[in-house]
């Protein structure tokens, strides 16, 4: 506990030295739309965002910033991310503002990708608006319909591979066991009892724990928690803060909360995100080391289920 108490001041004190807030509320960013640094990303489907948006906001819809349909966790080529952040006007310099629809901690996670996406890029400056376009609107921020004129920038970002796990260096994580390998995911999957569709094995990394991406969040609904109660829920998890931290989940979309809540909002320094994440592991050619694998009969009556909803949809 004594350790979290540690990272909460230091991030009281970096953050009172740097212009971005990680998670900041509808007034502060209403007060930031005046300065020309500050770009609000707005990731909604584009039929939501041409209804109505922040003023002055860009859109760029989650799905362009996820992978092949394959696996939607691996991290676009740079060439592919540099075109987007160019076309955004998003410089090194920019403050970037990250909003989604707000609705959930699933949505949630989607800000949190992206935003981990942007810092992998090196952008320095961001935020997320903590309960997103639903706060926003009710707050009775200002709106609009009309795209904003953006000038493309020359961004040319490398990638800041200290932020990215890989599956090769996973490999070396599991057979060390110094590390803490934190899963995101609803507990049914945790166990093996349900599975990705693009995942080959239902199961966790070996030596995982389970920290559901949910927790960080006022009940039922998008609000990311204070800071203090973050505290709480990392001290309540067994997430030894001394030690290297992987996220994972499906697809690196819930573990973006996990790594978000960590890293940006409690301090922790040490933390990955391993974006392919279960559907990249069970993927690999050669069987990789996995607990809560379930027998054979299970994994056929998970692939059962898993056929029948897709046919029903």
């Amino acid at each position: 506990m004594k350790t979290w108490i540690t990272l909460i001041a230091a991030w009281a004190v970096s953050f009172s030295a740097l212009a971005a807030n990680p998670l900041i509320d509808p007034g502060t960013l209403e007060d930031l739309l005046a300065n020309p640094q500050v770009r609000v990303v707005d990731i909604r489907e584009a039929q939501y965002y041409r209804s109505n948006h922040v003023p002055g906001s860009v859109n760029a819809p989650y799905d362009v910033w996820r992978g092949p349909t394959t696996n939607p966790g691996e991290l676009p080529a740079l060439p592919k991310l540099t075109s987007l952040v160019q076309s955004l006007g998003i410089t090194p310099q920019s403050h970037v503002v990250v909003l989604s629809t707000g609705l959930d901690a699933t949505d949630f996670g989607a800000t949190a990708r992206v935003y981990w996406t942007l810092k992998v890029l090196g952008v320095q400056e961001l935020s997320i608006l903590n309960g997103g376009f639903k706060a926003w609107i009710a707050e009775g921020g200002p709106l609009s319909t009309a795209p904003p004129k953006v000038a493309p920038s020359r961004f040319a970002p490398q990638l800041n591979t200290a932020l990215i796990a890989t599956r090769a260096e996973l490999v070396e994580r599991v057979q060390s066991g110094q590390s803490v390998l934190l899963d995101a995911r609803p507990s049914a999957f945790f166990k093996g009892d349900t599975r990705h569709a693009s995942a080959k094995l239902p199961g966790t990394l070996k030596g995982a724990v389970n920290l559901e991406h949910d927790r960080w969040f006022q009940p039922k609904t998008g609000v990311f928690v204070s800071p203090e109660q973050a505290q709480s829920v990392a001290a309540s998890s067994a997430i030894d803060p001394a030690k290297a931290t992987v996220s994972f989940c499906n697809t690196g979309h819930w573990a973006a909360t996990n790594w978000f809540a960590l890293s940006e909002v409690l301090g922790q320094k040490n933390v990955k995100l391993y974006a392919g994440s279960m559907v990249d592991w069970t993927q690999a050619s050669a069987s990789l080391p996995m607990d809560n694998v379930p027998s054979r009969a299970k994994q056929l009556m998970i692939d059962a289920k898993l056929w029948a909803d897709r046919v029903t949809k």
